[in-house]
């Protein structure tokens, strides 16, 4: 059987005395989308953040157990965090898009990791706006400020720049929760698009979200795993009694 290309072994997290995420073991599937569910505060966005070692950023913090892509332990202190978050593209809860042009947006990735020639940043731009469907909504202003962009837009131009350093994995932190309606399909059905070629971890407190889009989902409650598996599994005979009374709305 074929590993996963991420794993999560025997992890724990803590910041200070606070144990936030708690013995978490889990084999994401490849070219799939995975739906991380959960009351608020429970560890959804501190998991997908330890996917490519941010949560480091904060104080205090702590670290048991293995993340490995790849087979590689990413918390290894040999790893290379620049090529850890080169393969994890990160879209947040709001759109972040970079204080310069919509064109440098996309090209700053690839310019980052030694791509100098115009033809090819073109190209590569070119390539991830068409791919996000936004290049008809912008080829004739690629030099204006990002943060001309409609919300929708921001969001669909931080995926564009995401893919354009070539990941394999799109971790996704509730990324349409700042949307319209509209954009939120958009987004939507481009993961559904991209799943063929990426791993996708998606972030969400949508329970519709997760039916519409996930191949599998995983439920956290207070920085514990209750239960994972097919979506098909999860929503139509769930195991476990805390499972079945989240998805009825009994537990807030």
């Amino acid at each position: 059987m074929q590993e996963s290309l991420i794993q999560v072994k025997n992890f724990h997290l803590h910041y200070g005395t606070n144990h936030v995420l708690k013995n978490i073991n889990i084999d994401f599937p490849d070219k799939k989308v995975t739906a991380v569910i959960g009351p608020s505060g429970c560890g959804k966005s501190t998991l997908l953040k330890c996917l490519n070692r941010l949560v480091e950023n904060v104080d205090d913090t702590s670290i048991m157990g293995q993340v490995l892509v790849a087979g590689d332990d990413i918390y290894n202190p040999k790893a290379d965090i620049t090529e850890i978050r080169r393969k994890m593209g990160l879209l947040m809860q709001r759109p972040s898009p970079l204080p310069m042009s919509i064109y440098n947006n996309v090209a700053f990735g690839p310019r980052l990791f030694g791509e100098n020639k115009k033809v090819t940043i073109d190209a590569i731009v070119e390539k991830n706006l068409t791919e996000v469907g936004l290049w008809d909504e912008v080829k004739d202003r690629l030099k204006s400020p990002a943060s001309k962009l409609s919300i929708g837009q921001q969001q669909r131009l931080c995926l564009a720049r995401g893919l354009a350093v070539e990941p394999e994995i799109i971790l996704a932190d509730e990324p349409t929760s700042a949307l319209d309606p509209v954009s939120t399909q958009r987004i939507e059905q481009k993961f559904l698009e991209l799943k063929n070629d990426y791993t996708i971890i998606l972030v969400t407190h949508i329970l519709r979200q997760a039916r519409r889009m996930a191949d599998y989902v995983v439920f956290i409650y207070y920085g514990e795993i209750i239960e994972h598996g097919t979506a098909e599994e999860f929503f139509e005979n769930p195991k476990q009694e805390m499972t079945r009374n989240y998805l009825k709305g009994l537990i807030p």
